[in-house]
């Protein structure tokens, strides 16, 4: 870990669907003069920052490419299938891969699942951009498969969404550059972990004012045992004594 920042500011990537509000409060309450500054990228474009030392750290996808990036699994999300509300996937609470086999399932060129296979038909062309597959999706085209929390940022009127029980996960990690690891990362690490300002391994924690010594208690004088009898009491005499009878007439 290297010794101090030269950056001002703490530049923090982040990916579509990720919301790194919450971090963001605590750090602004815990290092007020070091102002965090979020940069909103795609997947590519944010492992490119961070290896280009254009932002410190990112919250990103998994998986994390090479082995320059260091990084932190943080949560994973449910995986949903977007579908226009009259589709009959709407009618139902979740589905399965199975049940999209006869659809076409649009796979866009920034998928961020990791699938071993795809499911349903695939189509002609690969949409660009998730954005472009949930337009399609909107014009009756096919149907679509990300985390929620994208779902949920691409969200129309027109569309819903449904959970898919045996989807990958999207896990949202905390990823920087191995080999800069400096103070504001471990900071921010300490934060994501959701350790407390006074934790052990956090730079901020404030420094603890000695206790104020108490004055020595002062002893207390012990009273000598008392010598000989005890006004009131009673002693028992331990001796024996012999019964005299009349002396017998002769």
């Amino acid at each position: 870990m290297t010794g101090s920042e030269d950056s001002p500011s703490f530049r923090l990537a982040y990916v579509p669907g990720v919301t790194p509000s919450k971090w963001v409060r605590i750090w602004n309450e815990r290092l007020p003069d070091v102002p965090l500054t979020l940069h909103a990228m795609s997947v590519g474009e944010a492992f490119d920052a961070l290896r280009g030392g254009a932002a410190d750290a990112g919250l990103v996808r998994l998986p994390v490419d090479g082995t320059d990036l260091s990084a932190i699994p943080l949560y994973a999300e449910t995986t949903v299938v977007v579908v226009p509300k009259d589709h009959v996937v709407a009618a139902v609470d979740e589905v399965s891969a199975e049940d999209l086999a006869d659809d076409i399932v649009l796979h866009p060129l920034d998928d961020p699942l990791d699938w071993e296979r795809l499911p349903g038909r695939p189509a002609i062309e690969r949409p660009a951009t998730t954005a472009d597959a949930v337009d399609l999706v909107a014009a009756g085209v096919g149907l679509l498969v990300v985390p929620q929390s994208i779902a949920r940022l691409h969200h129309r009127k027109d569309l819903t969404y449904r959970p898919v029980t045996d989807a990958p996960e999207s896990r949202v990690a905390l990823s920087w550059p191995e080999d800069r690891t400096t103070d504001l990362v471990e900071d921010f690490i300490g934060i994501v972990r959701g350790r407390t300002v006074n934790s052990s391994r956090g730079r901020t924690q404030p420094v603890a004012e000695p206790k104020a010594a108490r004055p020595p208690a002062k002893a207390t004088p012990r009273r000598k045992p008392a010598t000989g009898k005890t006004k009131g009491a009673k002693t028992t005499k331990n001796t024996k004594s012999a019964k005299r009878g009349k002396p017998r007439g002769r």
